[in-house]
Order: C-alpha cells, then sequence, then structure tokens
C-alpha cells in the first residue's frame, strides 16, 4: 500500500466526524444557517490565502518533478478555489476583506506554515485539505442539497478536476520519500484541525 492510501485509510474515520458534523451535515441538507456559512466562508478564504503561501513554500523546496504541480495547485486555489468563495461572498453577505481570522483558522494556517518548512512535512499536513474535500465533495454529491449555493459548493469539490488534483499530491507523497511515522501525525493532526474548523466563530 503507498503511503498517501494508508494515510487516507487512517482519516476515514474523521471524514465520517465532519460528515455528521451539524455544519456539513446542514450544508448536506441545505438548511445550514445562513449566517454560519457565512462565517465559515470567511474563515476558509483567509484560510486559503496561507494554504496559497504553504503550495509557494514547498514549490520553493520541490524536486524538478514537482515543481509544476505545486504552482499548479497555488494558481487553481488561489484563482479558481478563492473566486468560489467570493462568487458565494454576494450571496450570504459575507465581508471577505474585513473577516479576522478565528481560533481555528489561526491555529491550522500556523501548523501548515510551520510543517512547510519541511518539504515532505508539508505535504503529509497539508494532504488532509485536498483530500478531505474531494472525499466530503463526493459523499454529499450523492444526495446533494436542494438549495442552489449550497449545491455549486458541493460540486466544487465533487468535481474530477479537483480530484485530479488531490491524486497529484498523493502521488507526490509517495514520491517524497517521507518518514511513514512522522507523515502519519502530522496527516492525523491536520484531519483533526479539519475537523475544528467547522466550528466557526459566530
Amino acid at each position: 500500500m503507498s503511503l498517501a492510501a494508508h494515510l487516507e485509510d487512517l482519516g476515514r474515520p474523521l471524514i465520517d466526524e465532519q460528515l455528521a458534523h451539524p455544519t456539513v451535515a446542514g450544508i448536506a441538507q441545505g438548511t445550514l444557517d445562513e449566517a454560519v456559512f457565512r462565517s465559515w466562508l470567511e474563515q476558509d478564504y483567509l484560510y486559503l490565502h496561507d494554504y496559497v503561501r504553504v503550495f509557494s513554500r514547498l514549490a520553493w523546496q520541490a524536486p524538478d518533478a514537482h515543481l509544476g504541480d505545486l504552482v499548479d495547485l497555488a494558481h487553481s486555489t488561489f484563482h479558481d478555489e478563492m473566486e468560489l468563495h467570493r462568487s458565494l461572498s454576494a450571496e450570504f453577505d459575507a465581508d471577505l476583506e474585513g473577516a479576522k481570522k478565528g481560533p481555528a483558522c489561526v491555529a491550522y494556517t500556523s501548523f501548515l506554515l510551520d510543517a512547510a518548512a519541511v518539504y515532505s512535512e508539508g505535504l503529509a499536513a497539508l494532504y488532509p485539505c485536498m483530500w478531505g474535500y474531494s472525499t466530503l465533495g463526493q459523499r454529499l454529491a450523492e444526495n446533494p442539497p436542494s438549495d442552489p449555493r449550497y449545491r455549486r459548493w458541493v460540486d466544487t469539490y465533487a468535481d474530477p478536476a479537483f480530484a485530479a488534483l488531490t491524486r497529484r499530491i498523493a502521488q507526490m507523497i509517495d514520491e517524497c520519500g517521507a518518514d511513514e511515522k512522522t507523515a502519519e501525525r502530522l496527516f492525523l493532526e491536520g484531519m483533526r484541525h479539519e475537523l475544528a474548523f467547522w466550528d466557526v466563530p459566530l
């Protein structure tokens, strides 16, 4: 079993915990309080700025075979994923530019930026976000919400193109020579941050 596949096995119980979280369940049902999603949208927009910085920091260290992938991932996050947040912000009256990081966002982004100081460790730390959202999107798309705004969010992360980006990260993890125990620790810590991030500040 590849290292990325092993990490995914470890992470599946935490995916189930996310699916049971009231915020995720509310998105799935299309009934989530708009104030909760507005807050999540603002926090995730701030998070994504640092996520782009993580990709950029890793790109600086990357072997030639991975450099283009990381540049592509940074570009896709900055231009495509953040555009989703900008397009949804008007529908939820979100203040993306005026928002301040809550405790979960500060803790998660600090963890990722610190982990990215070491190439293999940064890849393991960021994989919960890519793999987690791809997996959540695919699971939620099996019975998508009727609210078109939440449906658009689900469709973004269920998109095969997003799954393809996730597979590129998995390949990098398998090729980077990471220490398995260190990768497990960082991946599981990232998964715990993912779960905590759904507790949005109001």
